[in-house]
Formats: structure tokens, C-alpha cells, sequence
């Protein structure tokens, strides 16, 4: 129901309406800022607790990320675990299966003193040389 005694009637020709020297409580500077002015600063605890997931990437999933995981490891790290990882010996050659442990790849990086026979997925070329050179080899298994 309208009426007469309105606040702003009452406040008619105060100049500033009760809030305090002039200026006050007038533009954006009040609020700190217009928008979301400030997110990163001075308005940061509201971010945290009302807008937690406002910044960071979202969008598209790089191409990167679809690319197959590969999971590698090397030969010197392969040779110094040998007895460890081997499941049996034969002919004194370590048979290490390496498909079945989730490696996907054999590189070349160390030196290779066992005989080993490694069964994986793939590897470099110097992989497969040193462990030629030591008396072992490699069983390339396909995804049949």
C-alpha cells in the first residue's frame, strides 16, 4: 500500500541519504568493483567458497591426452631387477615377462650383463642390440 512517509521522502534534500561524506555509496567502488572485478584479489574467500571451480581450464580434451599411454622401462633398470622380476630360468637365461607386469616398451638406457629373454610389446633398437650382445633376446608380442 503506498504511502507518504517513505524513507526517501524523509531523506529528501539530505544530499547524501544517510550514507556518510559525499560520493559514498554511490558507483561500483562501493561493492568493490562491478562484476566479478576483483576475483583474483580482494574477492578471492568468495570465489573459494561459492564459485570453487571458476578458474582452471575446462573445454576440450587436448589431443594429447587421447594418445596411448606408454609405459616404459629400461634395460639397465631390467638387468638389476632381473632375478626379481624373472617368473623362471632357463638354460641359465632370465625369462622376464614384461606384457604381464604392464610394461609397454623397452629402452635402451644402462648396461645389460645377464642373459635375458624379455617378452614385451615393443622396443628401441639399442634395447634389442644390447640384449643380443648379452647373450639374451626379445619376444615382440603382439595385441592378438
Amino acid at each position: 500500500m503506498p504511502h507518504k512517509l517513505r524513507k526517501i521522502r524523509k531523506r529528501r534534500g539530505s544530499r547524501t541519504h544517510g550514507w556518510g561524506r559525499v560520493g559514498q555509496h554511490r558507483a561500483g567502488g562501493s561493492r568493490g568493483g562491478h562484476g566479478k572485478a576483483g576475483y583474483h584479489k580482494h574477492k578471492w574467500s568468495y570465489v573459494i567458497k561459492y564459485e570453487p571451480d571458476y578458474f582452471g581450464k575446462k573445454g576440450f580434451t587436448s589431443i594429447k591426452s587421447l594418445r596411448r599411454k606408454v609405459n616404459v622401462i629400461n634395460v639397465g633398470v631390467l638387468d638389476e631387477m632381473a632375478e626379481k622380476l624373472s617368473k623362471s630360468k632357463e638354460n641359465g637365461k632370465f625369462l622376464v615377462d614384461l606384457k604381464s607386469m604392464g610394461y609397454t616398451k623397452l629402452l635402451g638406457t644402462g648396461n645389460v650383463t645377464k642373459s635375458l629373454v624379455v617378452k614385451v610389446s615393443s622396443s628401441s633398437k639399442s634395447a634389442a642390440r644390447k640384449i643380443k650382445e648379452a647373450g639374451g633376446q626379445i619376444l615382440i608380442e603382439t595385441k592378438e
